[in-house]
């Protein structure tokens, strides 16, 4: 018995040396508690700022009051003019900044990574968000890893904000915008209505503002779904845009229902550095998703003036701005499509295109407008855009079936190919502005399939019944300028349209064979109606340095060869074409006198009762004097003398050196190619040109 007593008494001293050690550890807890308590923790300030800058790779620094204690068990943060440094590379020193910060905070919370506050009152904060300009991480990203990660705000129970500021840049995007947080108060975790922000800044030199509402700040400040939604203001356009957000900034792959409206779609492209024709007033919505670089537009759905427009289109904010559209379109407006050419679509709707032409810089009653390419940012994005038109509202010409596919590649613009029906034939067409030459290097080449002329030439008068007759054509002109009057008035090349044999009726056509007597046989007979019917024709020019000489114009039909010579200039927009026909039977009471065609692009003036025939009416007046009114007839006799045209040069579109008669002899009554407008087609000395054309020699 006496053996065994010291074994069972062992234990009681390591019983006692654990309650000993525990009671040690919960004094010491206590005292730390304590002295934390009593003190407040003040003494904690530099550690904090050094532990913390290490762990963040900034400064921190407070400049005033300082506490961290348990209060009992939560811990009691407060910190007065703290701050937190941004990395070195950023616009400005500080990340973070605030007068006062005064959190309550779970323990636990902070070591299982669930962030949780019990309270927060936060005053006159300042948050700086800065990205590099490769877009290789932010300011708010503690790492050297490539990317920033999303901002992640803790549970808050109860919150007290006031004073809260943002600012956000971003160099790729040319963004900077300072947005102000509307002071709020949440209990319970809930704040119970939508907390707003507004601002501005600018984007690519343009000014914005912005009005945003937080709906749900509830779910917010619970670390749930963020519904949101924002107003943008900038350049005479306002963006509506609305989603539901994963985090408070996260809209990665997020998609966000997207509306805009405005004067001129062009100003808002213009933003971002994007160049498009103008537009009139426009309003568009869709859906955009944001992934890296990549803004997707899908759903898109609008109208710009009287024209509908649906797709899609991607940007890609890479090292060069790239745009990838699709567009469909059911009706356009022929007013705005006006700008493809450089006119003001509101000025050609409200004065015509003279005054829009003007609005250009071209000179009074010009046409081609004088609008400079905008060379520098053509060269700075790169553009894909494929876009269909079901039809095209016009009054004279009918459009429809248009298949426009346009590539943009560091200052080439290239439309190619254009397509389109016009008037039941098909018309293809390719077109580059080279900007990358200086001045920009264009080149035109428009082709006209087979195409009926009474349906084409409906809206000027000609009829469609009674019209047989088809046209086809070519315009190949290369230029150089950064104008399109510019690229025309230094032009080369060649104009020709062929017309096979057919039918024609119109009354002005007629007059152009200028046959008083057919013509008055026609009006007694009662055979106005009749169509002429035309074996070939051609109507040629050959341009050289912006100007085009008739090379030729030759038309063939059953009574008469009318030739036209003479000319137009691209450079002042002038017109000098003379028009002759010659009887191919004998003719009492004909004119046989030039049609002249004047004046300009916008005013061309017809010239029916030329000089030459009022000559001959003086002569005939003289011999009717003279000798017998029958006498006076015979100077308007014609003998009908007209060499037939063989058609095969004039099918071919060929120059007026290859054209023949019938029996294959060369014809004088061509012209050589020149502007003159005299019979037999010489330019003859300088001064009477110039007399003959308007000056343009």
């Amino acid at each position: 018995m006496e053996e065994t007593a010291p074994a069972t008494e062992r234990p009681a001293p390591r019983r006692r040396r654990l309650v000993r050690i525990l009671i040690g550890l919960v004094a010491v807890v206590f005292a730390a508690w304590a002295i934390l308590y009593i003190t407040k923790g003040r003494f904690l300030k530099h550690p904090f700022e050094r532990i913390v800058g290490k762990a963040t790779g900034r400064t921190v620094q407070v400049g005033g009051d300082f506490q961290l204690y348990f209060a009992p068990l939560d811990i009691h943060f407060l910190a007065e003019r703290i701050a937190l440094s941004n990395p070195e590379w950023a616009s400005r020193p500080q990340l973070f900044t605030a007068d006062r910060i005064d959190a309550r905070i779970a323990p636990l919370s902070l070591i299982f990574g669930r962030r949780h506050f019990r309270s927060l009152d936060l005053a006159n904060g300042a948050v700086d968000l800065e990205w590099t300009p490769d877009h290789r991480t932010n300011s708010w990203t503690f790492s050297d890893k490539k990317g920033g990660k999303p901002l992640e705000f803790p549970r808050i129970d109860t919150a007290t904000v006031s004073g809260t500021t943002v600012r956000y840049r971003d160099p790729r995007m040319r963004l900077l915008a300072d947005l102000t947080l509307a002071d709020f108060r949440s209990e319970d975790a809930r704040i119970g209505r939508a907390v707003g922000v507004h601002g501005g800044g600018l984007v690519r030199g343009t000014p914005f503002t912005v009005v945003a509402r937080l709906l749900t700040p509830d779910a917010t400040a619970n670390r749930g779904q963020n519904q949101l939604v924002a107003r943008m203001r900038a350049a005479n356009n306002v963006v509506d845009v609305a989603g539901t957000l994963p985090s408070i900034a996260d809209i990665e792959r997020v998609p966000l229902s997207v509306a805009a409206r405005g004067r001129n779609m062009a100003d808002l492209l213009g933003i971002i550095g994007v160049v498009i024709p103008n537009t009139r007033t426009y309003r568009m919505r869709g859906q955009l998703v944001k992934d890296g670089e990549t803004y997707t537009f899908t759903r898109l759905r609008g109208v710009a003036g009287a024209t509908d427009l649906a797709g899609r289109l991607t940007i890609v904010n890479g090292e060069r701005l790239h745009l990838d559209s699709t567009l469909t379109t059911k009706s356009l407006d022929i007013v705005d499509a006006a700008p493809f050419i450089g006119y003001n679509p509101d000025i050609v709707a409200a004065q015509g295109a003279v005054a829009a032409a003007r609005a250009t810089g071209a000179a009074p009653q010009r046409l081609l407008p004088d609008a400079e390419l905008p060379v520098q940012t053509m060269r700075a994005f790169d553009a894909d855009l494929k876009w269909t038109i079901g039809q095209v509202r016009s009054r004279n010409v009918p459009i429809s079936d248009v298949d426009l596919t346009l590539d943009l590649e560091r200052g080439r613009l290239a439309l190619s190919p254009l397509t389109f029906a016009m008037a039941r034939g098909n018309v293809a067409a390719d077109v580059v502005f080279d900007t990358r030459q200086r001045p920009s290097a264009v080149t035109y080449d428009i082709r006209l399939a087979p195409t009926p002329m009474g349906r084409l030439l409906a809206g000027y008068g000609v009829a469609e019944s009674g019209t047989t007759g088809t046209i086809k054509g070519r315009i190949q002109l290369a230029g150089r300028g950064d104008t399109i009057h510019d690229s025309l008035a230094s032009s080369a090349g060649r104009i020709a349209f062929i017309m096979p044999q057919g039918t024609l009726w119109t009354r002005n056509v007629q007059l152009a064979e200028l046959d008083l007597g057919t013509f008055v046989q026609k009006m007694f007979e009662d055979k106005l109606k009749k169509p002429v019917e035309v074996n070939c024709g051609l109507i040629g020019f050959t341009v050289r340095n912006g100007i085009a000489a008739a090379d030729p114009i030759l038309i063939d039909t059953t009574k008469n060869v009318i030739v036209g010579r003479g000319g137009f200039s691209f450079r002042n927009e002038a017109i000098d074409l003379a028009f002759r026909a010659d009887g191919k039977k004998f003719s009492l009471f004909s004119g046989q006198s030039p049609v002249g065609l004047g004046g300009n692009f916008a005013s061309p003036s017809l010239d029916v009762i030329s000089g030459d025939l009022l000559a001959r009416a003086g002569s005939g007046l003289g011999l009717s004097l003279v000798a017998s009114p029958l006498a006076g007839v015979l100077a308007f006799v014609d003998i009908g003398d007209a060499k037939s045209a063989a058609c095969g040069p004039v099918l071919a579109g060929a120059k007026a050196s290859a054209q023949r008669t019938t029996k294959g002899q060369p014809r004088d009554d061509v012209g050589h190619g020149t502007t003159a407008t005299s019979e037999d087609g010489k330019r003859g000395d300088g001064k009477a040109q110039r007399k003959k054309f308007l000056g343009i020699f």
